[in-house]
């Protein structure tokens, strides 16, 4: 049809190269809109392939048929093929079976039989921050999702605060221009004007059009960057010079029969305010520089930082439930099968973002920021603690796991947590305050490294699933081995160790023979020695002198009278 048009005359030729200049620039400013079914088909292309050969195939053999009951034989296949095909790849979810297997394979996996220790303890839960930091803001303002980053050598929420998505007119011309950066360590977090950070973005997670992230993320892609990236969490921090920006982290899709996620490094988008030159940037290339895994290295702010991507690093963790074999996770097998535990009440999903010391271990691994993971037994009944998974969380090409099923430590898990601290305090109203996000807690007690998680009660009003967040949260201590609870002050994370210890010691030494620890020595204190006089003897005191002094006021008051 274009072409008899084409071949009509001269003003039909402009007419149609007019209008194909207007296809091939919407096609290029507008990528960032059809960049997701580009994506689709790259990670099902093998799929689609496939299906498409059947599918031709069965229809040309139909064709060709001339008998009705071979061409009914031909329909009856292709029914039975694509809807054992559905059930096998999506019902029993084989498709994510190959591609977790994928992942796992590709992964420097590394055993530890050592645990590390945890430092710089967060207090507030994530949804607590995020409450809390949304009391804080106007009506026409929203706060993005806080994340643990390290800023000044100092583990902090940083969130930004920005137009809200209620307003679509502050979304098309306002900018971000203020980010908080809260203390994770603190019980008090406050989010008043030195935790308020004046910066300008004209790039943010919630604006419009060429001015949102992930737009501006996508137009800055390479042709092969558009077949394999995606955009996912956006981090704010400061850079090596001290200047805030915006961290983008990529997912890089790998693998052609079955595609997995791997981290894709970042990009990079610098505050201030954008001018026309900016704006023509934006709207053509995009915006930020883009940083690949391998150059991370040469950026310090990006070392020991918190950059991965959660959906990356679940998808590892997850792949270990193969180290017992391919079929291990069969549902005839899962000797060794394990999972994620995701809790009910809990609106902050492992990974947790814990802060662990490897120094005193011999395994090569950095000090810092790591998505951590407790995996459990697939089965539901089942809530031992079988694997810790530490993966950095700069995305380092490293996964290290302890085996504690291994060792029969005999460790529970974090499913089990909840109502260990439920059991431990029956007083509290637990239908408006859940016991949430239990992280590892490990500290070098009585003699040896010992294992406990880190939970916080956080109240929940009536008819919201929002919590709300408490300046001084109710803290509690579970030991995984002897399943004690032991609540602690929030304020005071100094004598945390020793709260364990006053509370636990008589088990461990009945269990353990362990000796005693957290003694406080006693001080010798000098009394001073009374100073007598210089005489030896003592004075007499004359029985009658209190009548005689008074008789002698007597006349001294006669006398005045007198006068």
């Amino acid at each position: 049809m274009i072409k008899n048009y084409w071949n009509k005359g001269k003003k039909q030729k402009k007419i149609v190269i007019f209008f194909l200049i207007i296809v091939l620039i919407a096609l290029f400013v507008l990528r960032d809109d059809y960049q997701p079914v580009l994506l689709f088909f790259r990670k099902y292309l093998f799929i689609i392939l496939l299906c498409s050969i059947i599918l031709f195939l069965g229809l040309r053999k139909f064709r060709s048929s001339s008998k009705t009951v071979k061409r009914i034989g031909v329909l009856v296949f292709m029914i039975l093929f694509f809807s054992l095909f559905y059930a096998i790849g999506w019902h029993f979810k084989m498709y994510d079976y190959m591609k977790t297997y994928n992942v796992f394979n590709s992964l420097n996996k590394i055993e530890i039989n050592e645990l590390p220790l945890t430092q710089n303890e967060r207090i507030q839960p994530l949804r607590n921050i995020f409450s809390m930091a949304n009391e804080s803001v106007g009506e026409t303002k929203d706060v993005s999702l806080p994340h643990l980053v390290r800023v000044d050598d100092e583990n902090k929420w940083t969130m930004a605060i920005q137009p809200s998505e209620n307003y679509t007119i502050q979304q098309i011309s306002d900018n971000t221009e203020e980010v908080f950066s809260v203390s994770s360590t603190t019980p008090f977090p406050r989010f008043s004007s030195e935790n308020r950070i004046p910066v300008t973005f004209s790039i943010g997670e919630s604006l419009k059009f060429s001015r949102n992230t992930y737009n501006a993320v996508v137009q800055r892609f390479n042709p092969w960057m558009l077949l394999n990236f995606e955009p996912s969490d956006t981090f704010y921090m400061k850079d090596d010079f001290g200047e805030w920006v915006e961290v983008v982290s990529l997912i890089e899709w790998k693998g052609f029969l079955f595609p997995y996620p791997t981290f894709g490094g970042v990009m990079v988008i610098e505050n201030g305010e954008h001018n026309f030159n900016d704006y023509l940037e934006r709207i053509l290339i995009g915006k930020g520089t883009y940083i690949n895994p391998e150059e991370m290295k040469n950026y310090p702010y990006l070392t020991k930082q918190n950059t991965l991507s959660e959906k990356v690093s679940r998808l590892q963790a997850e792949s270990l439930k193969f180290l017992g074999g391919f079929s291990d996770p069969l549902p005839w097998n899962m000797e060794t099968a394990v999972k994620i535990p995701d809790l009910a009440d809990d609106q902050n999903q492992q990974p947790f973002v814990t802060d662990f010391d490897f120094s005193d271990t011999p395994y090569n691994a950095y000090s810092g920021l790591y998505h951590w993971f407790g995996l459990e037994p697939v089965g539901e009944k089942r809530t031992s603690l079988t694997f810790s998974v530490f993966i950095p969380s700069d995305g380092t090409d490293k996964l290290y796991y302890y085996d504690h099923a291994i060792k029969k430590q005999g460790y529970a898990g974090v499913s089990a947590m909840p109502l260990k601290v439920i059991e431990s305090r029956k007083e509290f109203d637990w239908s408006v305050n859940k016991p949430v996000e239990f992280r590892p807690y490990i500290k070098n007690i009585a003699g040896r490294k010992r294992m406990f998680f880190l939970g916080t009660v956080s109240a929940i009003r009536e008819g919201s699933n929002n919590f709300d967040g408490s300046a001084t949260p109710d803290l509690a201590i579970i030991d995984s081995e002897y399943r004690d609870v032991v609540w602690i002050d929030a304020k005071r994370p100094s004598q945390w160790d020793k709260l364990i210890y006053d509370q636990l010691n008589e088990s461990w030494r009945t269990s353990e023979g362990i000796g005693s620890y957290f003694i406080e020595e006693s001080k010798s204190i000098d009394i001073a020695t009374q100073v007598l006089d210089s005489l030896n003897t003592i004075p007499k005191i004359d029985k009658n002198q209190d009548q005689i002094d008074k008789l002698q006021r007597k006349i001294d008051s006669l006398k005045s009278v007198e006068n």
